[in-house]
């Protein structure tokens, strides 16, 4: 991308705004807003791949009859629903913080394949940038939602934090890290539209947003992997007992794969949030963010793989009827995980190692 729109000679700031208002095949003098024109059959590819994982969560909604949960999806993130426990109200979550990635990502490409065709249009360039650089925030809160989930099911000792203080800190983190991107992608798109306009403060504000995503999700790595240790090292309770080394069996299946669901998703992000902190870093104008062939691969491609994997490990098909596998303990771990720091919390569900 070029931090600025560079006029030929005669042109002026009107015509230029008349240029990126149309739709105009590319000129010879005249950069876009890419500093290269958007390959409109990877555009229409991208847009297939997002648009179909979004149809395939929409189908699965239904499967479970949350009608009112996916017209209402709003809803199902105030506080009160968020924090339930029920399957129902799982389920609620995950698809509403799912389904907006993905609709983010399909208008996304939608834009850079409208790119491809009108390539100096400022409304196809804004329309790209603003919701693939935001839409994997919506994604990792719905990660951190799953970990939640399990560790109502796994018991409170699973977890150094309880499923409350995941959804309070980590969305938290989200939001202010949408925010901040958010603001910044504003300000350097208006600027990048200018003649002689300066794109770095925006820029250098999107890089913090994504730097302080990547440290929530880093922390948030520790607390899933020390959650595997309690879980597989006699720190958790299944079939009445303490889990040891070689109960590892004992643990449902489909926990496993939504595990391995997770961390999948959890790698193909750091690799998608890393390229972007550099690509940004070298400006708009730097190597990275010129050569589209990066961006197909960094951020496109492991987007696709994050987000498609759960259509075939779907969370709320492999964490429902699931609850029949744990013992009556595991209920009662619920029940003291909801009353935390009430009269019927029990500080002996918490481990000390």
């Amino acid at each position: 991308m070029s931090n600025t729109t560079e006029a030929p000679v005669g042109f002026t700031q009107e015509q230029m705004d008349t240029l990126k208002k149309g739709c105009h095949s590319l000129m010879q003098g005249i950069n876009t807003s890419y500093d290269y024109v958007p390959t409109l059959g990877v555009g229409i590819a991208f847009c297939a791949l997002f648009g179909l994982s979004l149809l395939g969560h929409f189908v699965q909604f239904i499967r479970k009859r949350q009608w009112t949960s996916f017209a209402f999806g709003v809803g199902a993130l105030s506080m009160p629903n968020f924090l339930s426990n029920t399957a129902n109200a799982i389920s609620r979550r995950v698809y509403t913080l799912l389904t907006p990635v993905e609709l983010a990502e399909t208008i996304g490409w939608a834009g850079r394949t409208w790119s491809s065709e009108c390539p100096y249009n400022n409304n196809a360039f804004l329309m790209q940038i603003t919701t693939l650089i935001i839409a994997p925030t919506f994604f990792t809160a719905g990660l951190y939602v799953i970990l939640g989930a399990l560790i109502n099911r796994l018991g409170r000792q699973s977890s150094v934090l309880g499923p409350r203080m995941y959804a309070i800190v980590f969305l938290t983190c989200d939001v202010i890290a949408l925010i901040v991107q958010a603001v910044g992608g504003a300000m350097a798109s208006t600027e990048s539209d200018k003649i002689d306009g300066d794109t770095k403060p925006g820029t250098n504000i999107m890089v913090a947003g994504i730097v302080f995503q990547m440290a929530a999700m880093v922390v948030f790595t520790v607390l899933v992997i020390d959650f595997l240790r309690r879980v597989f090292l006699k720190k958790s309770y299944l079939q009445g007992r303490k889990l040891g080394p070689a109960d590892c069996n004992n643990l449902p299946k489909a926990y496993t794969w939504l595990l391995v669901a997770v961390f999948v998703s959890l790698f193909m992000i750091f690799i998608r949030s890393i390229y972007r902190t550099i690509e940004l870093l070298q400006g708009w104008e730097g190597y990275l963010i010129t050569h589209e062939g990066y961006f197909i691969g960094l951020d496109g491609a492991t987007m696709v793989v994050a987000v498609c994997i759960f259509n075939f490990l779907d969370p709320v098909f492999l964490l429902w009827g699931q609850d029949d596998k744990l013992t009556p303990a595991f209920e009662q771990n619920e029940l003291r995980e909801r009353d935390v720091g009430g009269e019927h919390w029990d500080d002996s569900a918490t481990v000390t190692d």
